[in-house]
């Protein structure tokens, strides 16, 4: 991995400066730290630039600004990262500045960050589709005439009679020569239960996978109807067999309070703590109706605490076109083919 590690900081003090910069490397993982104390008015400016080429990486950056007294302070910090990642990358970027000026304390903080993956910027959501047809040029021509210009779409594993049919090579070169991602589903189940009916399933939607021709490093989601028997050892199996193979792990299903899933999902993290950084999560719910890219319903995904929110599938149905619509968060766009 090659890291380019550029920090600058200006700082302007009367009484006493203190500056500590720790730069830690752990294998594939860049931890940049950087903490200011400073007592009279200060002018800062950090400026933290990551070039990262490489199959796998993790790169935490970190800025703490802390100042005491004075009376005026100017701010300014700046984190890009540009990413060349093939397969999995995390970011993470965190800022806090802690200024006590006069007695009178303001603390500001979050993500300041520029991220690129692949030499593009990331958004932070997309609008997408998913559905049980095949995908040719009347449908996309029918989805992009009503709806929007769809960045994903989503598209299952085998053919399911009666409830959708499987992907197909040339809807693959089609979507992708039309530069949409592609969102894969397996839904070749109706019973959710058990850790060895987990791990079935997802070997044989990994097996699929290979036959199709899916890379490695993309997320295959289990579909898990409201009608359908769920329990937390049916996610444990579904997730250990996923994260032993060369694919991610997701799950689609209504994330409400009150459906089973969700409970479901709380007992298996509380058992495995890695499915809350590991395991996508597509919520079908809150249900807000299907509606045009233009007209898309503020992003507001349900789905628990803590956990990988992936995609909101806000609506169900369309009557124009077989689909449905969805907001896509940015961080799923990593584990799409």
């Amino acid at each position: 991995m090659n890291t380019r590690t550029n920090l600058m900081l200006f700082m302007i003090a009367t009484l006493s400066i203190l500056f500590v910069l720790t730069i830690s490397i752990i294998s594939q993982s860049k931890i940049l730290t950087d903490s200011i104390l400073l007592t009279s008015d200060a002018a800062i400016k950090n400026n933290i630039q990551n070039d990262v080429d490489s199959q796998n990486a993790t790169v935490e950056n970190s800025i703490e600004n802390n100042v005491t007294n004075g009376e005026n302070h100017a701010i300014d910090n700046e984190v890009l990262n540009d990413i060349h990642v093939s397969v999995d990358v995390k970011v993470t970027n965190a800022i806090a500045n802690n200024v006590d000026a006069n007695g009178i304390r303001t603390t500001s903080g979050g993500n300041g960050d520029d991220t690129k993956v692949n030499g593009e910027d990331t958004p932070e959501i997309v609008w997408g589709v998913d559905s049980a047809s095949l995908t040719d040029d009347d449908l996309l021509a029918c989805v992009r005439d009503n709806f929007g210009e769809p960045q994903v779409w989503g598209r299952y594993l085998g053919d399911k009679d009666g409830v959708s049919f499987g992907l197909t090579q040339e809807e693959v070169d089609l979507l992708q020569s039309n530069d949409i991602q592609i969102l894969v589903i397996w839904n070749q189940f109706t019973d959710a239960t058990g850790y060895d009916k987990g791990q079935s399933e997802a070997n044989a939607a990994i097996e699929m996978a290979r036959d199709l021709g899916v890379p490695e490093g993309v997320a295959l989601f289990a579909n898990v109807e409201p009608i359908y028997p769920i329990d937390a050892p049916f996610i444990l199996g579904w997730h250990d067999a996923m994260s032993d193979s060369e694919y991610s792990s997701g799950i689609y299903g209504i994330f409400d309070r009150s459906e089973e899933l969700y409970v479901a999902y709380e007992t298996a993290a509380e058992e495995n703590s890695t499915l809350l950084d590991e395991l996508y999560i597509w919520t079908a719910s809150p249900n807000e109706g299907i509606t045009t890219e233009a007209n898309a319903p503020e992003y507001n995904p349900e789905y628990p605490e803590g956990g990988l929110i992936g995609g909101w599938q806000y609506g169900i149905d369309a009557e124009t076109c077989n689909i449905d619509t969805n907001w896509f968060d940015g961080n799923v766009l990593a584990v799409l083919w």
